[in-house]
């Protein structure tokens, strides 16, 4: 089997990413009609997000139905082609459910394991983010590059909590001690979100524990080929312990400053 175009699964992406933005923003009227929780009692999904997963699932299906997708809200389908899709229908639904800018449809594709191209849309803000593996990221179609601030002391750092209680009290510790080392900190409350606002330069870098591949797989693409570096703490790839992004200038007196705190809240 011929190996996909990355350039034709960002344009499928971004496309269906559209659609699934606008029913969403259309939903936003009876965001509130139906709220379950998941993990915990702040863990939260709205029957829009549902819905927005299953139109994205019936597009991808119909586009390409040989392709393995992996969704926030329970999709999660083999496939036979090497192309996997990952999907988060509505980043920040906390933001969604109360009407608050800040949350996104993120849907990334990998070609053999590897997320060769990423879309994230941001309906409210009006930000269409995009990027392909060694291809360089996008705002709206125009070329963006991440901070090129060196001092962390001038820093403006962007961050998470988890909603698991124990582990929020051990992340607002660690923002304890690291406030103030650096400019100031936001909480945004959308991962995709806040690792584009890393690609932008809208924040020099952005850290959190406990995201899922959907949290961040679109989003640090796009923050990587704006220049950024993502992993974790230990020199690995992104993941569910730990996600750092930042100017390499950055990142490793933050990776620094954010070890020594979490040693020092252990």
């Amino acid at each position: 089997m011929t190996p996909p175009e990355p350039a034709t699964l960002l344009e499928l992406a971004t496309s269906i990413a559209g659609e699934a933005a606008a029913l969403i923003v259309e939903g936003l009227s009876r965001a509130r009609t139906t709220v379950d929780t998941k993990t915990t009692g702040t863990d939260m999904v709205t029957e829009m997000d549902r819905a927005s997963e299953a139109l994205i699932l019936g597009l991808l299906t119909k586009a390409r139905p040989d392709d393995a997708i992996l969704g926030e809200e329970g999709t999660d389908r083999p496939g036979s082609s090497g192309v996997r899709w990952i999907v988060d229908p509505i980043d920040g639904t906390t933001n969604y459910l109360y009407g608050h800018a800040g949350f996104a449809v993120s849907i990334a594709a990998e070609i053999d394991g590897a997320v060769a191209a990423g879309v994230v849309h941001d309906p409210l803000h009006r930000d269409v983010f995009t990027a392909l593996r060694g291809g360089g990221s996008f705002r709206n179609g125009q070329p963006i590059q991440a901070s090129g601030e060196t001092e962390l002391s001038r820093a403006l750092i962007a961050t998470g909590f988890s909603y698991e209680p124990d582990r929020r009290r051990r992340q607002a510790a660690v923002l304890g001690r690291l406030i103030a080392n650096v400019r100031d900190i936001r909480r945004m409350g959308a991962a995709s979100v806040d690792l584009c606002s890393v690609a932008c330069g809208r924040v020099d870098a952005y850290y959190e524990r406990g995201l899922q591949p959907w949290d961040h797989a679109a989003g640090a693409l796009v923050a990587t080929e704006a220049g950024a570096m993502v992993g974790n703490l230990s020199g690995g790839a992104p993941e569910f312990d730990f996600c750092l992004a930042a100017p390499p200038a950055l990142f490793d007196g933050l990776r620094t400053l954010l070890i020594d705190a979490d040693a020092a809240n252990a």
